[in-house]
């Protein structure tokens, strides 16, 4: 449970904030009067003030606890395209969480809490800085508001209603649940000032920029109903973002050059517009590899495999994939025994990953993808049409999975004249499950298109219970928060 008791904070964010680590103890004096030694200490230059925002993704890049790689792995097992296996099996038959998933996305409201808490603490701490400039603060408040804004954003779509703790009622305990209104109101005011004050380019390969800010507010506003707002924000990225799509003729292609494990890799950055970095070093390494993988494909150097997540070779939306989409070259079919027709996608490989905490692909979490196809079906949205520029979104991504050059007209490119609106934009939506595979964005696309009953019933032949749209919040929560109440307040069904 994440409650902002001052001593309980306060004796957490030193331990985070001090040394960007976690320490295996803290002094006493820590405890006594902390926030006064954090407002003195750890917010005066431009080096403290960053390694509070460090701190704020901290809790999710952990790799014991994996919390960000099995969030994407629980956000997939419920995707129209997936199967989960084991103790994400029940995941997969939406009939609602079982006690093993209710854990684990206790884990996930955890770390997105202590998260959003670190955010808080440089918003009301960096501006009494004494030995920064207010460029910096500027910068690194907006750095601040973006991360709090993209965890409140996965909060409200996958809980609902939650308590909206800001830096101005950080150490209430008992704080009652805001609207979903009040939650996307500040998710939007924290975006447009990120958009105002972050930098056009990242000073460090990983930290968020303008352009980052712009594809979250497109995203946001198209969960919303705004689309013209959306379709602004996502061209803007389109036209000035400098970004490019990575041409592509091989599956070995997008496996090395768009999600490989070298960061060195100079072809990655031109698409990458916001990306958690990972390390080829055991606990310093993205985890996702281990769970979508099986030990026989050996795609690391230490062998293993969860296998946890993986596709469905009878799923219509594998069988009707275009076999010359490079894409689906990915799919490996393993038959382990009780799943014959299992799918194991090669997205992320790492052969010379250190364990299965160590393999070295960033996760991403917006790509120039995004801000294309964002845009096709917002402008559709906005102008109830089919225009040029949106139709160009849509192929320059659907070019490049062909192998084609995405800037140029190919034999692949899809025809405005074939399209309605609303044919379109489920064209876009088909493009978007080919696209993102494990990238965590699917099960929440299907609930914000209104897609979710069909597609998972075209894709899986399964109905959904209406508990399983929303995670229960936990009981830690429930029992801690004096302002929630058991019965009142726990989404339907749990």
């Amino acid at each position: 449970m994440v409650i902002l008791f001052e001593k309980k904070i306060m004796k957490k964010l030193a331990i985070l904030v001090i040394s960007g680590i976690m320490l295996a103890s803290c002094s006493e004096w820590l405890v006594e009067k902390p926030k006064r030694i954090a407002e003195s200490v750890f917010y005066n230059t431009p080096s403290e003030v960053e390694t509070a925002v460090n701190a704020i993704l901290l809790p999710l890049r952990q790799a014991r606890e994996a919390q960000f790689a099995n969030y994407i792995a629980t956000l997939e097992c419920q995707s129209d395209w997936m199967v989960g296996r084991g103790s994400w099996e029940p995941l997969s038959q939406y009939q609602g969480l079982n006690d093993v998933n209710i854990t684990r996305v206790q884990g996930f409201w955890n770390a997105f809490y202590v998260g959003i808490r670190n955010a808080n603490l440089v918003i009301l701490n960096a501006p009494n800085g004494t030995s920064i400039s207010q460029q910096d603060i500027a910068k690194y408040v907006g750095e601040a508001k973006f991360l709090r804004a993209f965890l409140y954003y996965q909060l409200v779509q996958n809980w609902g209603s939650v308590p909206l703790r800001t830096e101005a009622n950080m150490i209430q305990r008992d704080l009652p649940k805001s609207s979903v209104d009040d939650i996307y109101d500040l998710i939007v005011s924290d975006l447009l000032d990120a958009e105002t004050n972050l930098p056009p380019t990242p000073s460090v390969k990983g930290r968020p920029t303008r352009w980052a800010a712009k594809t979250l507010l497109a995203d946001v506003f198209l969960n919303l109903n705004r689309p013209a707002e959306a379709a602004a924000r996502a061209n803007e990225v389109i036209q000035q973002g400098g970004f490019s799509l990575v041409p592509v003729s091989s599956v070995e292609d997008i496996q090395t050059k768009i999600f490989g494990p070298d960061d060195a890799v100079t072809n990655a950055q031109n698409e990458e517009i916001f990306a958690l970095k990972y390390a080829r070093i055991d606990n310093q390494g993205n985890y996702i590899l281990w769970i979508s993988l099986h030990p026989s494909m050996n795609l690391y150097i230490n062998g293993g495999g969860a296998y946890a997540v993986h596709g469905d070779a009878s799923n219509p939306n594998y069988i009707n994939w275009n076999d010359d989409d490079i894409r689906k070259g990915m799919w490996s079919r393993i038959n382990y025994g009780n799943a014959p027709n299992a799918l194991i996608s090669s997205k992320y490989a790492d052969p010379q990953a250190v364990s299965q905490y160590g393999a070295g692909n960033d996760q991403p979490i917006f790509r120039y993808p995004d801000a294309l196809l964002l845009y096709a079906e917002a402008a559709a949205r906005a102008e109830n049409t089919v225009s040029a520029a949106a139709m160009e979104a849509l192929n320059k991504v659907h070019r490049r999975a062909y192998g084609y050059d995405p800037e140029t007209p190919s034999p692949v490119d899809l025809d405005v004249a074939d399209y309605t609106v609303e044919t379109f934009i489920d064209r876009v939506i088909q493009e978007r499950g080919y696209e993102f595979i494990y990238e965590g964005k699917r099960w929440l696309e299907l609930k914000r298109t209104g897609k979710v009953h069909e597609l998972v019933q075209y894709g899986k032949g399964k109905p959904i219970a209406e508990k399983h749209l929303l995670w229960p919040i936990p009981a830690s929560e429930m029992n801690f928060n004096n302002a929630l109440d058991p019965t009142r307040d726990q989404n339907p069904g749990y």
